[in-house]
């Protein structure tokens, strides 16, 4: 056992029998406690403003820090879209194996594929490809085709609401979102030129576009109606069952988040996570949003882990959500 983990468990461990769960009023139980101590103290180490949402699916006990706090979701909000475009799925009006014919105008700047490796005219997508694309490697191009094709921004939201989910919103598809971020004022495609633009523009205009986008209501989350989203995703209850499954198994699969909710966690452990990301060199918005199982019947922990205005370098806010997820972790482990 590492010096890191023996720490964790003696930080972890309680100190005398276990109370009643935390009460839906947002009390907090002495032994949750424990563990929103825990998570605090770990979010002091990073270089922004961290919110967390925690909730045992079996039990319903729940910890949180900075919970109701909006934070930009960055890519995280796509497993909202997923939602949206499986929900027409289940409802008969939309088909996972229907083509969607991508042209120059679909190919937008951000991580992914379809605009690096699909820039040639005649390329049609099915639904599924591109529900694939935008969840496995957060392809923004997919994204913002599954999201016009689901019927934009209100759509998404409404569905959000008929699922009782509040404090999240949908507002700008990928290419709006990221260039707002710089401070691209026109919707710029293909992403070639977009890139040209976005580094014509001064630092100082950069940096007005970067401090705006941290307080920008728009595209975001509190970690508990995220936590929330997820847990309904996991008891079936957002969609049908085969929906469920082909979602989960695809975020099961997400290859994105290695460093982050997964990142400390024993090898082997059963993780289904979205990550999102918008920064660089500049100031950083870093999350992971998923839930793992535990061994031995122990249920499943969702954790929804939002840093925001971070200083530069990922790196360091990604090994934040992963101490977090570790600890979380190792509190319902010894905790059952």
């Amino acid at each position: 056992m590492s010096c890191r983990t023996a720490l964790l468990i003696a930080m972890l461990l309680p100190t005398g029998p276990l109370l009643a769960q935390r009460p839906p009023n947002g009390g907090t139980s002495a032994d949750l406690v424990r563990l929103e101590r825990a998570i605090e103290n770990i979010a002091g180490s990073a270089a922004g403003r961290v919110g967390v949402s925690v909730v045992h699916l079996e039990s319903g006990r729940s910890a949180f820090l900075n919970a109701t706090e909006a934070f930009p979701m960055a890519s995280s909000y796509k497993v909202a879209i997923a939602i949206a475009l499986l929900t027409r799925v289940d409802r008969r009006e939309l088909r996972l194996d229907s083509l969607v014919v991508i042209d120059s105008t679909d190919l937008h700047p951000g991580s992914g594929t379809v605009s690096d490796l699909l820039a040639q005219p005649g390329v049609a997508l099915s639904l599924r490809n591109l529900l694939e694309l935008m969840m496995l490697i957060s392809d923004n191009s997919a994204t913002d085709v599954v999201l016009r094709v689901v019927g934009g921004p209100d759509a998404v939201n409404a569905r959000l609401r008929e699922l009782g989910i509040q404090g999240m919103n949908i507002s700008r598809p990928t290419i709006r979102l990221v260039s707002d971020y710089w401070g691209v004022r026109e919707t710029i495609t293909p992403a070639s030129r977009f890139l040209t633009v976005r580094n014509a523009l001064s630092r100082r205009s950069q940096d007005s576009a970067h401090a705006a986008f941290q307080i920008d209501p728009r595209d975001t989350t509190t970690p508990q109606a995220m936590a929330s989203l997820i847990s309904k995703i996991w008891r079936r209850e957002a969609i049908s069952p085969p929906s469920t499954d082909l979602l989960i198994d695809i975020m099961r699969r997400c290859r994105t988040g290695t460093n982050r909710l997964r990142g400390f966690l024993p090898p082997g452990v059963d993780v289904a996570d979205k990550t999102g990301t918008m920064g660089g060199d500049r100031p950083t918005n870093v999350n992971d949003v998923g839930v793992f199982t535990l061994p031995d019947n122990g249920g499943h922990v969702v954790v929804a882990a939002y840093i925001k205005a971070a200083t530069p370098l990922a790196a360091e806010s990604e090994r934040v959500i992963a101490n977090i997820g570790r600890a979380v972790y190792d509190y319902f482990l010894f905790n059952p």
